[in-house]
């Protein structure tokens, strides 16, 4: 692995000759500043100062060709520092016109910018030095930005992280609505987002509404709006009986009602979004080659897949799944010296949102997958080296990215006989 590592820098290395420009910019809002350096880390010319905006970026571009053509050099590479979203346009656009772009790790940028000065000074120009000669150590990486239909799906499944954090938070401003004016409502709706709750909660959302109203009224207003099972007459009474004995607030009723009522309205709308953006996504995922055969998976479902190629992207782009483990940040550091041997964990240093997505879905397969289960256990409880219960969960992580990987990649259903393999089986077995 370290030896791949080291190659594929001396690759970098060499793909940066003499007649190649190298341009550090340091990438805001509004302004970003550039420098350009010889392979050699000589700078050229005057930093060059630019808008984001179309006019800004071509008199970024006139400024690199001037300094090529003042040089004799043939062309350019430039690198940012992917601290946030303002690189983006900027990439688009430079990539349009036959600029390569690259980015440099934030984490090597902190650290190195003291070699020159052994100063912990940060600004803007001094940035775009520090990246410039980060490039020309060949301490770099390609982007690799989803295109076509994985970048939509990237898009909507960012908004449904969103639209996700606003229906929670939403519910639970309802959940304290409740606590505060009419606690024992769970009492009778275990489930407030029910049905025949929400119509409750929308016609009778005080307990003294409940009881000016009555049983008959109420069952009557559940009927009316289709409910026709599960709740009538005994539910009712019970919320009824209930609303007598509340131990509710009963001042601010009229504001209160009007708190509750455009809750309910926001928890509608997020819903509705929710359910429109989804059909978006299964649509999107349908039209994926692979993208079946991956929810063969028991217990992998469509939100699982779906944000799994949103953040990987096209799966014939990778050449092993050990490329997605270190995409994802599993991959093991070791923090060792000497005879002292640190603890082995993982680097982080990855996209968190699939991390987040694969673990969630680990937790999901260890409770009721029995692949995964049977695969979990062993990693707890065998005799030589045993797992931590959340280094095994780290391991299934793992497990569950290959099996991804080959389903997607070969377009084959899932094989429960081939999860474990002959190699694991023996294991378990020998542990058995």
């Amino acid at each position: 692995m370290k030896h791949n590592q080291s190659s594929k820098q001396n690759q970098r290395i060499e793909r940066i000759s003499e007649t190649t420009l190298v341009i550090g910019t340091d990438i805001a809002k509004n302004n970003h500043v550039a420098r350009a350096f010889t392979y050699r880390g000589i700078e050229l010319g005057k930093r060059c100062l630019f808008q984001n905006d179309e006019q800004g970026l071509l008199n970024l571009l006139a400024w690199a060709e001037a300094l090529k053509q003042e040089h004799g050099m043939n062309d350019v590479i430039l690198g940012v520092e992917p601290t946030g979203h303002y690189w983006f346009p900027l990439f688009h656009f430079l990539k349009g016109h036959g600029i390569q772009v690259v980015l440099v790790n934030p984490h090597h940028v902190k650290k190195s910018k003291e070699l020159d000065d052994n100063s912990p000074t940060k600004n803007d120009i001094k940035d775009a030095k520090v990246v410039a000669k980060l490039i020309i150590d060949g301490r770099y990486s390609e982007p690799q930005l989803p295109e076509g239909i994985y970048a939509d799906l990237r898009v909507l499944m960012n908004q449904r992280e969103r639209l996700n954090g606003d229906l929670n938070r939403v519910k639970g401003r309802i959940h304290n609505w409740l606590d505060r004016f009419f606690p024992e409502y769970t009492q009778v709706f275990k489930d407030w987002e029910g049905k025949a709750s929400l119509i409750t909660l929308g016609q009778f959302p005080l307990p003294q509404d409940v009881v000016s109203a009555g049983e008959t009224t109420i069952v009557a207003a559940w009927k009316k709006n289709g409910v026709n099972r599960a709740v009538g007459p005994k539910r009712a009474e019970l919320l009824y009986r209930k609303a007598r004995k509340s131990i509710g607030l009963t001042e601010g009723a009229a504001a209160a009602r009007h708190e509750l009522a455009m809750l309910l309205e926001q928890y509608a709308m997020l819903c509705r979004q929710m359910d429109q953006l989804m059909a978006l996504v299964a649509e999107l995922v349908e039209q994926i080659p692979g993208a079946a055969e991956m929810m063969t998976i028991p217990c992998i479902k469509l939100i699982t897949v779906a944000g799994f190629l949103a953040e990987v992207g096209d799966l014939s782009r990778y050449d092993h799944s050990q490329q997605i483990v270190r995409h994802a940040g599993l991959s093991l550091r070791e923090d060792s010296s000497g005879k002292r041997k640190g603890e082995t964990t993982i680097t982080k240093r990855g996209r968190c949102r699939l991390r987040a997505l694969l673990y969630r879905a680990a937790l999901t397969l260890v409770a009721k997958n029995p692949e995964f289960r049977t695969l979990h256990a062993y990693f707890t409880t065998r005799r030589d080296n045993p797992l931590k219960k959340k280094q095994s969960m780290i391991a299934i992580c793992t497990k569950l990215i290959r099996v991804l990987f080959e389903l997607g990649r070969k377009k084959k259903a899932y094989d429960a006989g081939k999860v474990l393999g002959p190699h694991r089986e023996a294991q378990l077995q020998a542990a058995a």
